[in-house]
């Protein structure tokens, strides 16, 4: 038995060092000269192995790598003691191939000078990459893909890189619900470009898989239901599921399990979690999900005590804690409520006082059946005082109008909620991307903190340039452009004129606008900080406009000719001619208040109007003449939404008052054709907005106007009325005129209006339906559902589904705030940089207009640069 284990033993030797003397005669080559002489390579004896010096190395074959450096990696260098055949050389050999870029290497002997051998590297690179090919897809999803893959091209072709290449596309598909994709691939070296190769992919989507049912095992109190409704991306097949389809996606079923697991952690099942899951494939492709879930015992808080709070008293802690015993164990609750919402959380009534460095680490400390006591851990740390601002990214904004909005000051202790209302203000400048702002308090050695504010810039002026022609106006054209971040202190520097200076937070508009006989201009220029040292604003105003009614009331009486109202222009030459302008400037005042809260503004404005009118129907008892309107206007309001563009939540608040002077008080008695408006008015405006479920934004909205006198023997004022209607923006804006245009979608435009009982009897189109007249009292509600499509600043969109009703009275005493014109419909906004916003809506008017084409129902609506009031 021991000879045979020797006589095996000694054919496995002989037979291993053939191998290798085999291995070397490949590696070390082996060759002949033209007139067929020995060359070195033939001169080794690979049964009697020597030791050489390596007099030199060169490389063949190496294209595009470094000679250099494949010799450095090699691992040989000249001078070097080499034993031939021996290990260096098969370890040159393995550390080339193992760079993955080299397809061949051969290790050859050149010449052998006396002890010294001379080696030649034979090499032959990989290709590269220079196309990708993807067969079997369509080119909107080839060029998807080929996004995807673009950045491998030009590198070299490895095992690896094929690999990769094919799982990104097949992940590319997974996403997208193809669960048995299937990617193979080809090489193909290209003919004309030396090294270089495509690789085709053949791409097989093989269907959508769906999921056709999920089975919950486990769940004893919990509706299966509600479970269910937290997997958002893991939904069964329905008929009627349209935005929430059924495909698999394994990336979103691992997010909706830990979501399952969060829920019933939430609802007080501490010990929830999925023991196990699976995947069934059915006959028809699709799937079934069996998950077996662990539901557990619900658990409720006992005791709650604290520790380390040495500078706040634990009657104060429990009172922001809001947790009694009793109340359902929620770990996702009670986190909230040491670190959650400003000024509502314990971690905010510790750093807004400067406890910069403030923790607090609930621990459980005892479970008795269903009751937990939590210890919660405090560690206060030291007050930190702020150091200094930095700020990154400004690069068109100066460092003045940004750090003029910042609430953490140098040498004040950090403050948590003022952090994050800076936040806010900086969204509200509109000058950066909000998603962007990002706010890094930097803790110093010496206790100090330095704030480094991270913003990127974003491009908010205005450009609104389009022409048309429609319905009563005939041609429009208007151009008009606004710049939100102007800079009247670089006005003389022609270097910063792009097209205008920019960076120092100042707006300057101008705006040009015509339609059939109607022109209109208007310059203004706001300071939004007077001084340069406190938040007062300070704008300057003027506008003209003119319009001749000639060619207006041409179209009219074509655009009524069918209603039982037509015939009342033909023939009436009083109403072929006339004119109405209006000239008018002011000047405003506004100061940013810091009580009740930093979001609280108050503004007052003085301005003065001039009209001049002819042959006008428009306006009511006031038909040829002149007038003056000279008035204060006081402005409170609140404005706290977290982004302009889209906004998630918050509200905006406004109460505007507009005060004539009582010119009657002082005997004044007003003459037909030469007026002195007196009165009063007041509007208010409300928004509110706040999350749904998921990104779907749930906004409310309420507009109410007044109209006012200081005198009963007075008629109210035939100017500032309301009229509502449409997008709110009308045949003209509000100053050409002369009345306030409210937006009231699914109805034409200016045309909702309850006329007084006097009007209804005499049945007049200059007082009744089809007057644009408008009321002295106007109300206005609406609700909308909001979800975004796009959140990229430099092009937002979103669609919205709404429901709103409103109308105006002629008169106090026929005032009804419940018979409304009720309208519904649905729209898009588009928020684009250089345009503003964008809106179109499709609305249907419920209640009627009599006497009317089409009963004065519109079903689009369309508005540019503004929301529809």
């Amino acid at each position: 038995m021991l000879k045979d284990s020797r006589f095996r033993f000694i054919v496995l030797f002989i037979f291993s060092t053939s191998l290798v003397q085999g291995v070397f005669a490949q590696r070390i080559g082996v060759g002949r000269s033209a007139n067929n002489t020995p060359q070195p390579s033939e001169l080794v004896d690979y049964a009697r192995p020597k030791n050489y010096t390596i007099g030199g190395i060169n490389v063949t074959g190496a294209k595009f790598l470094d000679p250099n450096t494949l010799i450095s990696v090699s691992g040989l260098n000249v001078n070097d003691q080499i034993t031939i055949p021996g290990e260096k050389i098969s370890t040159a050999i393995k550390r080339l191939m193992d760079q993955g870029i080299i397809e061949d290497v051969q290790v050859n002997i050149e010449k052998i000078e006396g002890s010294k051998v001379f080696l030649e590297l034979n090499l032959r690179e990989r290709p590269r990459l220079n196309k990708i090919v993807l067969n079997g897809i369509k080119k909107g999803e080839r060029e998807t893909v080929e996004e995807k893959l673009k950045t491998y091209k030009g590198k070299v072709i490895t095992d690896a890189m094929v690999k990769n290449l094919q799982t990104t596309i097949k992940k590319h598909f997974l996403d997208k619900g193809f669960l048995n994709t299937t990617v193979q691939a080809q090489q193909i070296n290209d003919t004309l470009r030396v090294n270089n190769a495509a690789i085709v992919f053949n791409i097989k989507k093989n269907g959508k898989v769906r999921i056709n049912d999920i089975q919950l095992n486990g769940i004893k109190e919990m509706p299966e239901w509600k479970l269910l409704s937290k997997m958002k991306g893991t939904k069964e097949k329905a008929p009627l599921r349209i935005f929430t389809p059924s495909k698999f996606i394994a990336k979103k079923y691992k997010e909706d399990k830990a979501k399952l697991v969060a829920f019933l952690n939430k609802n007080g099942y501490r010990n929830a979690q999925v023991e196990s899951d699976s995947i069934i494939k059915r006959e028809d492709g699709n799937i079934d999900i069996v998950l077996n879930v662990i539901e557990g015992n619900r658990f409720y808080y006992r005791n709650i005590t604290w520790s380390g709070n040495y500078l706040r008293n634990t009657d104060t802690l429990n009172l922001i804690l809001d947790i009694k015993k009793g109340d359902l164990y929620n770990p996702e609750e009670l986190e909230k409520k040491l670190s959650g919402k400003p000024q509502n959380d314990i971690s905010s009534y510790y750093m807004d006082d400067g406890y910069l460095y403030f923790s607090c680490t609930p621990i459980e400390t005892a479970i008795v059946g269903d009751s937990i006591d939590i210890e919660l851990r405090i560690n206060e740390g030291k007050q930190a005082t702020i150091n200094k601002i930095i700020l990154n990214g400004n690069t068109k904004t100066s460092d003045h109008v940004v750090l003029r909005e910042i609430l953490t000051k140098p040498g004040q202790k950090f403050s948590k909620t003022d952090l994050i209302e800076t936040v806010q203000m900086l969204s509200k400048l509109g000058y950066f991307d909000p998603q962007k702002i990002d706010p890094q308090p930097k803790p110093q050695s010496d206790g100090t903190v330095d704030i480094e504010y991270n913003v990127e810039e974003k491009s908010n002026d205005n450009i609104e340039l389009s022409g048309g022609w429609g319905g009563l106006q005939g041609f429009i054209g208007t151009f008009g452009i606004v710049f939100n971040n102007f800079s009247i202190r670089k006005i003389a520097k022609l270097k910063e004129y792009r097209p205008l200076p920019k960076g120092d937070g100042q707006r300057f508009a101008i705006r040009f606008q015509a339609n059939g006989g109607f022109q209109n201009y208007s310059v203004s220029f706001t300071e939004p900080w007077l001084g340069g040292r406190k938040p007062n604003s300070f704008s300057v105003s003027l506008f003209h406009s003119v319009q001749d009614y000639r060619k207006y009331y041409q179209r009219l009486e074509k655009y009524y000719a069918n209603s039982s109202y037509g015939s009342f222009y033909s023939g009436n030459s009083a109403y072929t001619s006339g004119y109405f302008r209006n000239t008018g400037g002011s000047i405003s005042y506004g100061k940013r208040l810091n009580w009740p809260d930093r979001n609280f503004n108050l503004s007052g404005a003085f301005s003065y109007q001039y009209y001049d009118v002819s042959n006008s129907f428009l306006l009511t008892n006031f038909q040829n003449g002149q007038a003056h309107d000279v008035s204060l206007n006081f402005t409170l309001s609140r404005y706290s939404l977290d982004n302009p563009q889209f906004t998630r939540s918050g509200s905006n608040i406004s109460l505007n008052g507009t005060f004539n002077p009582p010119y009657s008080a002082f005997g004044y008695k007003p003459k037909t054709e030469k007026l002195w408006i007196e009165g009063h008015k007041w509007m208010f405006d409300a928004d509110w907005y706040t999350p749904v479920v998921g990104k779907l934004i749930f906004h409310a909205k309420t507009n109410m106007g007044f109209l006012g006198r200081y005198s009963s023997s007075n008629a109210y004022s035939p100017f500032g009325r309301f009229v509502l209607g449409g997008a709110g923006m009308g045949l003209q804006n509000t100053n050409s005129i002369g009345v306030e245009l409210i937006g009231l979608r699914g109805y034409d435009e200016g045309i909702v209006y309850e006329p007084t009982y006097a009007q209804k009897l005499s049945q007049t189109t200059n007082s009744g339906y089809l007057s644009r007249t408008g009321g002295i009292i106007y109300s206005k509600h609406s609700v909308e559902l909001r979800y975004p499509v796009s959140l990229n600043p430099q092009a937002t969109i979103f669609v919205l589904g709404f429901a709103e009703a409103g109308n105006s009275w002629g008169s106090y005493k026929d005032y009804n705030p419940f018979k409304l014109r009720r309208t519904a419909g649905v729209g898009a906004r588009i928020f684009m940089a250089a345009f503003g916003l964008l809106g179109l809506d499709y609305g249907y008017g419920f209640d009627p207009i009599p006497g009317l084409p089409n009963q004065g129902r519109k079903s689009f609506t369309f508005s540019i640069g503004q929301q529809i009031r």
